[in-house]
């Protein structure tokens, strides 16, 4: 149980997304069902955050295979991207895409948590900030709404950071994704935009440990997910 969150935090409670995180926690898991989990648990999450952050909208009409007229459905808002945190925030990238109904742009931003004071350093940034010519106008522009997806909000400055990099580059509203956080770093993230920005988690850990890992948490979600435990 966690205490009070902000109303922008929020914390499924799906019973099949508690058991698949339980498998997740456990160190036994292996990478190959650890990569399973992820998205598994990606897609859930990511299901009940877009039926909040998204609104159907009818746009026209089509037949079906029998010649009956139906209504279209369409999604707004229609400029999305999705931006995964390097590196573990690949794993939930397809679970992410599969949801979606459109193909959409993967804009990649790579941080990595300073040993010694815990900060975010962004080591690279692929969103489209140049000036658009008049066939890529659309793709350049910010979009409504970016979707970030990171496996564990531990702190939370590393949220923060993709957060603030989002809003420099113009996007109307942020949906921030993960499969678990601390209470403490979820709250951050949250507060750190409270108008713009929706955050979304599959489970709450209570506090983080002097490195900054969460307790009992998942581990390094990175290590396990690509094989680099004791690099």
């Amino acid at each position: 149980m966690t205490s009070f969150l902000p109303s922008n935090a929020h914390v499924s409670t799906h019973p099949c997304l508690r058991m698949k995180l339980s498998q997740l926690r456990s160190h036994s898991t292996n990478p190959r069902d650890t990569k399973a989990l992820i998205h598994e648990i990606s897609t859930i999450v990511g299901v009940e955050a877009l039926a909040r952050a998204l609104k159907s909208t009818t746009a026209g009409t089509d037949k079906s295979p029998l010649g009956y007229e139906f209504p279209v459905d369409t999604i707004t808002p229609s400029r999305i991207s999705l931006v995964p945190i390097l590196r573990s925030g690949l794993g939930m990238t397809d679970a992410l895409l599969s949801v979606l109904p459109n193909p959409v742009p993967v804009h990649h931003l790579g941080l990595y948590r300073e040993k010694t004071t815990l900060q975010p350093v962004e080591y690279y940034n692929n969103l489209p900030y140049h000036r658009p010519s008049t066939a890529d106008a659309d793709s350049a522009r910010p979009s409504e709404l970016a979707i970030v997806v990171d496996p564990v909000i531990a702190t939370g400055a590393t949220a923060c950071a993709a957060i603030e990099t989002l809003k420099d580059w113009g996007v109307k509203s942020v949906l921030l994704i993960a499969v678990i956080a601390s209470e403490g770093g979820l709250r951050k993230a949250a507060e750190s935009w409270p108008e713009g920005v929706e955050v979304w988690v599959g489970g709450c850990d209570r506090e983080t440990d002097g490195k900054g890992m969460i307790k009992p948490g998942l581990g390094d979600v990175g290590d396990r997910l690509f094989l680099t435990i004791g690099k």
